[in-house]
């Protein structure tokens, strides 16, 4: 499986309003982002389409909630995560972003440097992805640190 390592500059801005938690906030092109947005903006820079999947709040994003409200997946997509949670028998677990590019798919975990590890559920979704004839291509892992 696909590994990366990037780094991100830490926001010096105004605080934005939910951190979930305290999570970290990023500056992504003047922008306040959290990892897995700052992800999802570097692949749409490259033509992909795609979604934060915020399992904490059970929504997929593609923005901060008190910028953007939470979007619907294209049928098709939709189906397919459907399909692997139904393997699973629950929502968490699905890694952090899910890009597409026509037909090509991607689910992307982001991992913070030193402070995250993969979880079981993460790797339940994993098997059963792969039990409905997604590949080891279909998955990347991103490990990033912070400026």
């Amino acid at each position: 499986m696909r590994k990366y390592f990037l780094t991100f500059k830490v926001w010096g801005g105004a605080p934005i309003k939910d951190t979930y938690n305290n999570k970290a906030v990023i500056d992504w092109n003047g922008e306040p982002v959290f990892a897995e947005l700052a992800i999802l903006r570097l692949f749409q820079a490259n033509g992909w389409d795609g979604v934060w999947v915020d399992s904490y709040r059970r929504k997929y994003r593609t923005d901060l909630p008190e910028k953007h409200a939470p979007v619907e997946l294209p049928a098709a997509r939709d189906i397919l995560l459907e399909n692997i949670r139904a393997k699973t028998g629950r929502f968490g677990g699905c890694w952090d972003v899910f890009a597409w590019k026509g037909e090509q798919i991607l689910f992307i975990e982001s991992k913070r440097q030193g402070k995250d590890a993969i979880q079981e559920s993460q790797i339940q979704w994993l098997k059963a992805a792969m039990e409905l004839k997604r590949g080891a291509e279909d998955f990347l892992i991103i490990e990033w640190g912070l400026k």
